[in-house]
């Protein structure tokens, strides 16, 4: 018989048109999928199956629901982004089904979202997420065997942003900003880490005997391990003897629960609109350690190897904010200067 079992799940296994077909019961009681079994095969020999994807009935917002559940919530430091951007997709098209989904619609999707006011950067994060759930789909759970968004282009992206935060600017925010929130700024500012890294820090990732943090599982998927400077050593210590045994999150919230990266954003917002710092965000937070660092002139290097970044061409952004790096090309200039005067 042509029943077999995986995991906990009964397949049946039969040949349609010379093709070896292997079909998912999605049952794990060996009785109802002989019955299914025999019903197929009924089926195959009147002419009456047709082979039938599961996208075909599954819709877009069972395929996004398996993708947050299967993939990006546990491997993925940027899951909370995903969620994020399920708030746009999913009211769109959460009721299509998946093999109902063109590229025309995606690219209604795209018009929409643009006008709406949406960042270039942002839609394409959203059209990447379901150009990946879509490729899951396709090659591991059969759902479809098209990826309708590999055919719609992606927004051009100007990620030039340059703002950082001044002294003045950080006393005044800090000022306004309750103790959690405090925390998280003062750690972002000499850190240099993402804000979901520092809300996913977990006591794992301290060494307080070498003064270090470390991230199992940064943006680019990689272990990153940080020094941490007096300021942040103080702040951890302090943090150490009230540490909480509910949970093992060095920054959680009141119930010990990892905070919400949204509700941190909307918090950190606040405090910065009260403070009367325009056009801020937290993530500047990074950008304003990799400025303060390169304008006490270090190495860009070490800045990348700080921020994680793969390839220089990501730092070098910085390169600008050190023009005294600099100063001793053109002071080379003087010294024939210098010697003609003498002659």
């Amino acid at each position: 018989m042509g029943l077999f079992k995986r995991g906990q799940t009964w397949w049946i296994r039969f040949t349609y048109k010379g093709k070896q077909i292997r079909k998912s019961t999605e049952t794990n009681d060996r009785k109802l999928a002989e019955r299914i079994y025999h019903k197929v095969l009924g089926e195959v020999a009147e002419g009456k199956w047709f082979e039938k994807l599961p996208g075909e009935e599954k819709t877009f917002k069972e395929m996004m629901e398996k993708y947050m559940k299967e993939y990006s919530v546990p491997t993925k430091a940027s899951s909370d982004r995903d969620k994020r951007s399920l708030l746009h997709l999913l009211p769109f098209l959460g009721n299509y089904t998946v093999t109902a989904i063109s590229s025309s619609l995606i690219s209604r999707y795209k018009v929409m979202r643009r006008d709406e006011g949406a960042a270039p950067a942002t839609i394409n994060r959203e059209l990447a997420l379901m150009k990946h759930a879509f490729n899951l789909a396709i090659k591991e759970w059969e759902w479809t065997k098209e990826n309708p968004v590999a055919k719609i282009s992606m927004e051009k992206e100007d990620n030039k942003r340059d703002r950082w935060l001044t002294d003045e600017e950080e006393e005044k925010l800090l000022k306004v900003c309750p103790e959690w929130l405090k925390e998280l700024v003062v750690f972002a500012l000499n850190t240099g880490m993402r804000l979901g890294e520092i809300l996913s820090l977990t006591w794992e990732g301290v060494d307080l005997f070498r003064k270090t943090v470390t991230i199992f599982k940064s943006k680019n998927k990689e272990r990153r391990t940080i020094p941490v400077n007096a300021t942040v050593f103080e702040m951890l210590k302090a943090k150490t003897k009230v540490r909480s045994i509910k949970t093992n999150l060095v920054f959680h919230s009141e119930n010990h629960s990892r905070r919400d990266v949204s509700n941190v954003d909307k918090s950190f917002k606040i405090r910065v609109d009260k403070a009367g710092i325009e056009n801020f965000h937290f993530h500047d937070l990074r950008h304003t350690f990799a400025t303060r660092l390169v304008q006490s002139r270090k190495d860009l290097y070490e800045v990348q190897m700080l921020l994680g970044h793969k390839t220089s061409a990501m730092t070098q952004r910085y390169a600008h904010h050190n023009p005294e790096s600099l100063r001793g090309a053109v002071e080379i200039l003087d010294k024939p200067r210098k010697n003609l005067a003498q002659i």
